[in-house]
């Protein structure tokens, strides 16, 4: 049974919400259920069965695709509020993308497993359009990570990074260590170290154990343009 709190996530959350009918409407409710995963948690992946649907309550799940060579790209990261879809691929017809989904922080979140919101969106037009609209948004996000990798230089990917964890956070003070980084940029920890002591060496950031700080934001943001 969901708190009134949760109730409250689902019915803000969802666009569709009063265009359900009264018995969809206590369909959700009643087959939503609440999960905590720990950080480094994995969700999804290919081996395991079709999730459905995930919206965040709290916490930061990273979804990302795998190379041929076993390097992980991550493709996007999905905060408070953000709705997942694509882990529920197996009823959104003509979609077959393999990705895989990690608990990249401590995560809370509401899920309605494949089937039941599958039952949904067969019933109703208005969820079956959500459902292939935000998959539609993802799949922008999912462009622009390949677009960062196939045309950016790497000093500009790694800046961009910095930049949009700096807004993201509003906080010019990064805790992240160079393997985590790399992981989350598609690169080698190598290559990430190498960079970042040249952007302290041209006076972008400060380095230190585990935190990277941003001392001049508009030199760094510059390197992105």
């Amino acid at each position: 049974m969901l708190e009134k709190s949760d109730l409250k996530l689902l019915m803000n959350s969802f666009p569709f919400w009063k265009q359900l009918t009264p018995e969809q409407k206590n369909h959700i409710e009643e087959k939503a259920f609440s999960k905590t995963y720990l950080k480094n948690t994995t969700l999804y992946n290919g081996d395991i069965e079709c999730l459905g649907v995930i919206l965040v309550k709290s916490g930061c799940l990273r979804v990302y695709m795998l190379s041929p060579d076993g390097r992980e790209i991550t493709l996007y990261r999905l905060y408070e509020s953000d709705i997942c879809v694509l882990s529920a691929s197996c009823i959104l017809q003509n979609i077959t993308f393999d990705i895989y989904i990690d608990a990249n922080t401590d995560c809370k979140t509401l899920q309605i497993n494949s089937t039941d919101f599958g039952k949904i969106a067969h019933e109703n037009a208005h969820v079956e359009l959500f459902a292939y609209k935000t998959a539609t948004d993802r799949f922008s996000k999912v462009m622009w990570a390949m677009e960062q990798i196939l045309f950016m230089s790497f000093d500009q990917r790694l800046a961009l990074f910095l930049i949009e964890e700096a807004d993201h956070s509003n906080n010019y003070i990064i805790k992240a260590t160079h393997e985590q980084i790399a992981k989350l940029i598609g690169s080698a920890r190598e290559v990430v170290t190498r960079m970042l002591k040249y952007f302290s060496e041209e006076g972008f950031v400060r380095l230190s154990r585990g935190q990277i700080e941003i001392i001049d934001y508009q030199k760094l943001k510059n390197l992105t343009k």
